[in-house]
């Protein structure tokens, strides 16, 4: 799936095959210390925040997860 932004696309790409090797070789393991994908996560967020704001995309009352970020109500 592409992301929101056309320029987004490949850092989305990076980070998903990171998470998701990480995912299947460290965290279903029982390594759940550290994330060695925040890092790309942080460059793809503000990727898709230029975007949305270049789009004009209304986001008012959207609260978005990501590293360190509690889901709501825990």
């Amino acid at each position: 799936m592409n992301s929101v932004g056309e320029g987004c696309t490949e850092l989305k790409r990076e980070y998903d095959q990171c998470f998701n090797r990480w995912f299947a070789e460290k965290f279903l393991k029982g390594e759940r210390s550290g994330d060695p994908c925040t890092e790309l996560f942080k460059q793809y967020q503000t990727c898709v925040q230029k975007a949305i704001k270049e789009k004009d995309i209304p986001i008012d009352g959207v609260e978005f997860m990501g590293p360190n970020k509690e889901k709501p109500g825990s």
